[in-house]
């Protein structure tokens, strides 16, 4: 296989692989109320089931990731689904709430193996250059992957039980793993073009790359709004809007495919095509979509009218309209050396500021008082995400001309 061949046979097997690995994810936020029912749960229980999640996703990959920059790291991709995989489908054996949290550390553990290692992998493939449009492929996935957890999972779950779509959702996982294990590991390096330094490429060094804190400080508060959004606004439109369960799904879900995936491309290109007047491009796109989306995400909340799903699919538009661009951002700000390890302290970072405790924070706001009030503390979130990164594109990385 030739060097062009395998880089995009990495990026469709890979994408494929992130796309399975979200809509696992959001099959939980779309049955989410048959699981409350069935197990009694409150609106904070079955808000931690998501936090054990990301927790446990969050400590596993600082510790298991940095092995990806000495050894292959194909290998410890398809270990990842694998264990992932094998995980969803204990759901045909999960009958209470503590096996069902079981269930997801495994799942946790499994995915920040692959999340983490999977873009740098794709940066060695490809310069830094076309990297916005690279992410902008690779995390197309995250909008329809998360988008068919809910329509799948809706539909399943409403017609043969929750655990139906779990056990569905685990099986490509398990075939797709092995097709990472006949990619070709490429050559650490052998795509950047920006000069190495102490900041860039050391581990202590990268305590003082200001480029990449800033862009996982942003990151963090943009990840805690995303993920309150994704956990609670099938339950929220149900709850509040009294939509039914399986048409919240359906149209939660449809909007997040649409918006997703033409915001994740279009920010991709955008950054490309940007960076050729400003290296600080992909930061600042990023800044301004988090800007942008705090009056829809209001809106969205306090609006009961006919605007209310215009501002939805607005408040989801502007906030994964930087999901490429950031990505690229993040990859570009060190080296190949390091860039494995950055990957993994930066989903530390993220999810521990972000969705690791939005869910639960959002549940324990709304037992106290309501899910309206649960869910404004996204807009404070994506208020310090913007000034974070308007802040930041200062420290944007400038890279050495190709020859």
């Amino acid at each position: 296989m030739s060097s062009t061949a395998n880089a995009r046979a990495a990026l469709l097997l890979l994408t494929a692989l992130n796309f399975l690995n979200y809509i696992d994810r959001n099959v939980l936020f779309a049955v989410q109320p048959l699981i409350q029912k069935e197990f009694a749960l409150s609106d904070q229980q079955v808000g931690f089931l998501t936090s054990a999640f990301f927790i446990c996703y969050m400590i596993a990959a600082p510790l298991i990731v940095p092995l990806a920059d000495r050894f292959p790291r194909k290998r410890i991709m398809a270990l990842g689904a694998f264990v992932w995989s094998l995980a969803t489908l204990l759901s045909a054996v999960t009958h209470n709430y503590n096996e069902l949290l079981l269930r997801h550390v495994i799942v946790g553990i499994g995915e920040a193996t692959f999340v983490a290692i999977s873009p740098a992998f794709l940066a060695d493939l490809f310069p830094e250059t076309i990297r916005g449009r690279v992410m902008g492929f690779f995390y197309m996935a995250t909008p329809v992957g998360s988008a068919l957890g809910y329509i799948v999972g809706g539909y399943l779950g409403h017609h043969y039980g929750w655990r139906t779509p779990f056990m569905i959702s685990a099986l490509p996982g398990l075939l797709l793993a092995f097709g990472v294990l006949a990619l070709r590991e490429p050559v650490r390096g052998a795509s950047d073009h920006v000069a190495d330094s102490i900041e860039r490429g050391t581990v202590l060094g990268l305590f003082r790359n200001k480029a990449y804190w800033t862009i996982s400080l942003g990151a963090a508060m943009m990840t805690f709004a995303i993920g309150g959004l994704q956990v609670w606004m099938p339950t929220f439109l149900t709850r509040i809007r009294h939509v039914p369960l399986d048409r919240a799904n359906v149209v939660f879900g449809g909007m997040t495919v649409i918006a997703g995936t033409v915001a994740t491309l279009f920010g991709g290109w955008l950054g490309d095509r940007l960076l050729r007047r400003t290296p600080a491009a992909y930061q600042m796109i990023s800044a301004v979509g988090m800007a942008l989306s705090i009056p829809a995400i209001v809106l969205a909340i306090y609006n009961p009218g006919p605007a209310m799903y215009p501002a939805i699919f607005l408040g989801e538009f502007f906030l994964l309209v930087n999901t490429a661009p950031l990505n690229a951002a993040l990859v570009n700000s060190v080296s190949a050396r390091i860039r494995a390890t950055a990957l993994a302290v930066n989903i530390f970072t993220i999810h521990l500021l972000g969705d690791a405790f939005s869910p639960t924070l959002i549940g324990y706001i709304s037992d106290k008082s309501n899910l309206q009030m649960g869910l404004t503390s996204m807009v404070v979130a994506v208020a310090l995400s913007a000034t974070v990164l308007f802040y930041g594109m200062r420290f944007a990385p400038r890279w050495r001309a190709q020859h």
